[in-house]
C-alpha cells in the first residue's frame, strides 16, 4: 500500500498560503489610511476577517509540521535526532526574532529601543517548538496516547481560561520576560494563548501519523474537519453559554462574550478541509517551495516593511497614509517581491552562506592581526614605563 504519510503536500500548501496572506495583511494593515477602515464596507470586513485567520493557521501548521517530523521513526527520547535539531531551531527563531527588532542606529548612540523587547510571531513559534519538545521528552517513555491527549488538553485549557489570565499584571517581571505574557507594552503575540494553536497542530499531526495509511483517511478527515469547523464557528459560543447557565460557572460565560479562539480554531479546520480537498492539484513546485521557505520570506518582508536594523522601512514613510487603489496593487507587488527574493536566496543559500563564512573568517583574521599588534604595542609601552620607574632593566 502507498505510504500516504510520506509527504503531506497540502500542509506545505497551507503554509505557503498563510505566509502570503501574512505579507499582504501586514502591508495593507500598516499602510492603509484609517479613513478607509470601515467595518460596514463588505470588502474591508471580509478582508479583515480573513486576515484574522492567518495567525491561527500559521501557528497550527507550524506545530503540525514540527510534531509530525519529531515523532517520525522509532528512536525516542533524547536519542531522537529531531530533538537536538528542534532545540537549535527554537533558539534560532528566538535569536532571529530579536535581531529583526534590533536597530543598529540606536546602538551607535548607546541605546536599545523598547521595541527590541517586543514579542512577535517568531518568538512564540520558537518557544512553542521548545515547549512541544519538552512535552515529547516528558512522555516519550510512557504510553503513546499520553502525548496527543496532553497536547489537546493544553489547547483546551489555554483557550477556556484565556479570560482569566489575559488581564493579569506581570509588571513585576523584567520587560524582556513580561512581554511574553502581556500585550500591555505593545507585543504582537504572547505565549498564551497562541501556544494552544501549536499544540493543537501537534495533536492533529499525531492523528495523521496514527491513521494516515488508512484507505479512506482523506474523505473521513475532510468530513470531520468541515463538521468540527462548522460546529466551532456557529455553535461553540452558544455551547459555552449553555454550560455557564447550567452549571453556574462564570469562566464559560466569559468565553461566550469573547469567543474568538474557538471560532478561529473552527476557521483552521475549514482551511485544512479545503486544502485536503485540493491536495491533488497542490503539488506545484513553486508553491511547495514557498511553503518550505517561510522563514526567509518572513525575514525579508520584515526588513523591507518595518526597516529592521536601520528603521528605514516602508512602514516608516507611509504608515496609515495610503489609499486602497494604491495599497492593494502595492500589496500584490510586495508579496511577489518578497517571495521572489526569498526563493532566489534559497536557490543560492549554500553559496551565500559559504561566502559569508569566508568574509567572517577574513574579518576574524584581520581582527586577530590588529589584536596582536595592540598587544605588542601595550607590551612595549608597559616595558618602557617599568624602565622609567626602575622596575625593569634596559
Amino acid at each position: 500500500m502507498e505510504n500516504k504519510t510520506a509527504r503531506l503536500y497540502f500542509i506545505d500548501a497551507i503554509r505557503a498560503w498563510a505566509i502570503l496572506m501574512m505579507l499582504q495583511g501586514h502591508f495593507i494593515d500598516g499602510l492603509l489610511d484609517p479613513i478607509f477602515r470601515d467595518n460596514n464596507n463588505t470588502v474591508f470586513a471580509v478582508w479583515k476577517y480573513f486576515r484574522g485567520i492567518t495567525a491561527p493557521v500559521f501557528f497550527t501548521v507550524s506545530g503540525f509540521i514540527f510534531t509530525y517530523l519529531l515523532v517520525k521513526g522509532d528512536v525516542r527520547g533524547f536519542d531522537n535526532p529531531r530533538v537536538k535539531k528542534g532545540i537549535r531551531r527554537g533558539l534560532q527563531l528566538l535569536l532571529i526574532g530579536y535581531l529583526l527588532r534590533m536597530n543598529f542606529l540606536g546602538l551607535l548612540h548607546g541605546e536599545i529601543y523598547d521595541s527590541f523587547y517586543l514579542v512577535d510571531v517568531l518568538h512564540c513559534i520558537g518557544f512553542s517548538i521548545l515547549g512541544i519538545i519538552t512535552l515529547y521528552l516528558l512522555t516519550s517513555q510512557r504510553n503513546h496516547r499520553i502525548l496527543p491527549l496532553l497536547l489537546l488538553g493544553i489547547t483546551l485549557v489555554l483557550f477556556v481560561f484565556e479570560p482569566a489570565y489575559k488581564n493579569l499584571q506581570w509588571s513585576w517581571l523584567p520587560q524582556l520576560f513580561e512581554n511574553y505574557l502581556t500585550k500591555a507594552n505593545g507585543s504582537v503575540f504572547t505565549i498564551f494563548p497562541w501556544f494552544g494553536y501549536a499544540t493543537f497542530g501537534g495533536f492533529l499531526s499525531l492523528l495523521f501519523r496514527r491513521f494516515g495509511t488508512f484507505r479512506h483517511v482523506y474523505p473521513v478527515a475532510i468530513l470531520s474537519a468541515v463538521a468540527m469547523g462548522s460546529l466551532l464557528i456557529f455553535y461553540s459560543s452558544d455551547f459555552f453559554l449553555w454550560i455557564s447557565k447550567t452549571f453556574d460557572i462564570q469562566i464559560f460565560a466569559d468565553v461566550f462574550f469573547n469567543n474568538y479562539l474557538f471560532i478561529r480554531l473552527g476557521d483552521v479546520f475549514l482551511v485544512f478541509a479545503l486544502f485536503m480537498m485540493a491536495r491533488n492539484v497542490l503539488k506545484n513546485k513553486t508553491l511547495l517551495k514557498i511553503g518550505q521557505s517561510t522563514l526567509s520570506i518572513y525575514i525579508i518582508h520584515f526588513i523591507i516593511l518595518y526597516g529592521s536594523f536601520t528603521g528605514l522601512g516602508i512602514y516608516r514613510f507611509f504608515h496609515h497614509a495610503v489609499p486602497p487603489f494604491v495599497v492593494i496593487p502595492g500589496a500584490m507587488l510586495f508579496m511577489l517581491g518578497c517571495t521572489y527574493l526569498a526563493l532566489r536566496y534559497e536557490d543560492r543559500k549554500v553559496a551565500i552562506k559559504g561566502n559569508i563564512a569566508i568574509v567572517l573568517q577574513l574579518c576574524w583574521s584581520k581582527i586577530e592581526q590588529v589584536f596582536a599588534i595592540l598587544i605588542e604595542a601595550i607590551k612595549t609601552i608597559a616595558v618602557r614605563l617599568l624602565r622609567l620607574i626602575g622596575f625593569a632593566k634596559g
